[in-house]
């Protein structure tokens, strides 16, 4: 997540900083750095921080600079570098905080708690009582699996 100069970065925050009051967005301002928060990694295209209410310490939200509300919002051309930000946390909270692994998820709409694109990237370790705390489990019967897979897949489209 290289640093850019001096220059580009104000140029890059007064951007960050016009958005933030343009949206009235909490992640808009804090990667506008106009209301707190503990970043951990920061690049032209990213800001990631410290979740307020982390499922566990450690928990951090990787958010785009560019006020976006769902990952089908973010450009082609923003893909990489936003996953790759997303990647780089997924590898660091093993390594500092003596996790085993990590969770990363993404809520589109429903459960989003901010309207504006972030992915969670959660420190886990066997046992930490994760499993089982988000979703009930379900089965599919008869023909359904196949349905689905043929309803999903005609929604794609041709590759």
């Amino acid at each position: 997540m290289g640093a850019a100069n001096g220059y580009e970065q104000d140029a890059a925050a007064d951007q960050d900083r016009g958005r933030s009051l343009l949206s009235g967005c909490v992640f808009c301002s804090i990667v506008a750095r106009e209301t707190p928060a503990f970043i951990v990694a920061s690049d032209e295209h990213t800001v990631a921080f410290l979740d307020v209410r982390p499922v566990f310490k450690g928990h951090v939200l990787v958010v785009p600079r560019q006020h976006l509300v769902t990952l089908g919002d973010l450009p082609t051309d923003l893909l990489a570098p936003y996953f790759a930000a997303v990647q780089r946390i997924s590898v660091a909270l093993p390594v500092a905080l003596g996790a085993q692994g990590t969770w990363v998820a993404e809520n589109n709409i429903v459960s989003q708690s901010v309207p504006h694109l972030h992915t969670h990237v959660v420190p886990r370790t066997k046992g930490d009582g994760l499993r089982g705390f988000f979703w009930p489990r379900t089965k599919y019967t008869g023909g359904e699996a196949q349905e689905y897979a043929d309803r999903i897949a005609a929604a794609l489209g041709p590759a």
